[in-house]
């Protein structure tokens, strides 16, 4: 039987909101599958001060029920999820967390959805690149993702032309792509490419 508490019963001590301050701050990860963004976002965390936290698109994927999802059904399963995943990581920083986010901008309304959720002045957006043929290596030896997956995305994830830095995991491993990333972050340029992004796009 439920029981409902009377107003004098509540601690009002922990009845307060609590105010947590400005926008955190986001590092977005944009390549394709197996381009190493997940690899790099683990070195950012040990590389970056103070608390930040690895928001990588997988782990909602992995959260859902094991259920079969029939073929004609599946984009829509992967496009609800994505939209979900866009608007936790903007409550997540509204709410005042440093986010690292790995995911793939591999449909352009992906771009401009999160042109429209996010802070474009707190999000630094960096370009993992990844040459096609070691992609396709990479696939065959990772063995858990569709063979094609990256080649499929090549084209579009960075199809929208600015990000604010550039790495290439073919040439630089992940710790150094997250070190070339944290040392950038101070002497970012103004605009940052989602500000010219959406200055451009919405």
């Amino acid at each position: 039987m439920a029981i409902e508490a009377s107003s004098g019963t509540a601690d009002q001590t922990h009845a307060h909101i609590p105010d947590t301050g400005t926008n955190g701050k986001i590092i977005l990860l944009n390549g394709t599958s197996s381009s190493g963004k997940s690899s790099i976002a683990q070195e950012l965390l040990g590389l970056l001060n103070g608390s930040w936290f690895h928001m990588p698109v997988d782990a909602f994927h992995a959260m859902r029920s094991k259920c079969e999802i029939v073929d004609e059904d599946l984009q829509a399963e992967i496009d609800r999820t994505a939209k979900g995943f866009h608007r936790a990581v903007a409550g997540m920083a509204a709410a005042g967390n440093n986010l690292v986010v790995d995911y793939p901008l591999s449909r352009r309304w992906r771009l401009l959805d999160l042109l429209d959720l996010l802070v474009p002045a707190d999000t630094t957006l960096v370009g993992v690149r990844c040459p096609l043929p070691e992609l396709e290596r990479r696939e065959i030896e990772r063995g858990d993702r569709e063979r094609g997956l990256a080649a499929a995305q090549y084209d579009q994830v960075h199809s929208h032309g600015v990000h604010d830095i550039e790495v290439d995991t073919s040439l630089s491993s992940p710790r150094e792509c997250a070190l070339r990333i944290r040392e950038a972050l101070p002497d970012l340029r103004r605009p940052t490419a989602f500000e010219t992004l959406r200055r451009a796009l919405r």
